[in-house]
């Protein structure tokens, strides 16, 4: 697999007629690798640190947005959210079982979200990824991306000598019955967002406090509950970006939080003048 290289952020446009040999092989486990371009994606790799939840919503709203119109390319971005419980779409709002005197101790917010799925708890020691990814250039496939995303975290669990899989009619990957990631995700127009959460050092006491996903009687653990030891981000960051970048044939490209926010803001501006523009010839 190809591990992360740090260069400077390329904004692209795409050509969809540019092919390259297809990737036959398939991995131990018997999965096969997204079969269109097989590393010829370019995937802007940014770790965006300790974020407030709305903070990272907005960002992923403007990414999307961009995605969308084309101005940039393929994006995942890592975050570590401050105590939150998110709740699904679908979400059932008895499933959060902290009073608000509770959540007002722990500090602890609540935001109701537009991803698939019920309610879950993100914080500190876990690692969140948000794949802002257009899956016209893979597969028209929302089940297969939510099995493609499985298998990211499969691959990196493995990398750690943590032997994890998935349990029949669940979304979500379980280490011995628990489940330690799970996943929620938004698609619309083919573009993608939302995504992850990998239970790597994280307080997992706090999943008391809900139902989470709505499922009753399944546990969850985390990867410091299963080796002993608190896990470095950082290598597991990686890992998953090593793993992203196998199954869904891209090359990783490394994007600072400054860069990121600085382009976002620029191309944001040029969007917001396109839009005028185009009402302008609209209306005339």
């Amino acid at each position: 697999m190809h591990g992360l290289k740090p260069m400077k952020l390329v904004w692209y446009d795409y050509n969809p007629d540019l092919k390259v040999g297809v990737r036959k092989t398939q991995n131990d486990l018997g999965f096969s690798p997204s079969p269109k371009k097989f590393l010829t994606m370019q995937l802007a790799v940014s770790n965006i640190g300790r974020t407030k939840y709305a903070d990272a919503w907005e960002l992923q709203h403007k990414l999307f947005d961009l995605r969308h119109y084309g101005l940039i390319g393929d994006m995942l971005l890592f975050t570590e959210h401050e105590h939150v419980y998110t709740i699904g779409k679908g979400g059932d709002e008895n499933h959060l079982l902290a009073s608000e005197a509770e959540l007002s101790v722990g500090g602890i917010d609540v935001a109701k979200i537009d991803r698939g799925g019920d309610i879950t708890y993100h914080g500190p020691g876990q690692v969140v990824g948000y794949p802002i990814i257009d899956l016209n250039n893979y597969y028209l496939d929302i089940h297969r991306y939510l099995r493609s995303l499985e298998e990211v975290i499969i691959l990196t669990l493995d990398e750690f000598d943590i032997e994890a899989g998935r349990e029949e009619g669940l979304t979500g990957v379980w280490v011995q019955g628990e489940k330690i990631a799970a996943f929620g995700v938004k698609v619309s127009r083919w573009i993608t967002m939302h995504g992850f959460a990998l239970n790597v050092n994280t307080d997992l006491q706090k999943f008391e406090r809900i139902i989470p996903c709505g499922i009753f009687h399944k546990g969850v653990t985390s990867m410091q509950k299963i080796l002993g030891k608190e896990i470095a981000l950082e290598d597991v960051h990686r890992k998953l970006t090593e793993s992203f970048s196998y199954v869904f044939g891209c090359q990783p490209l490394a994007v600072s939080p400054d860069m990121l926010r600085q382009r976002v803001a620029t191309l944001q501006v040029n969007l917001g003048k396109q839009e005028a523009e185009q009402n302008l010839i609209v209306k005339s």
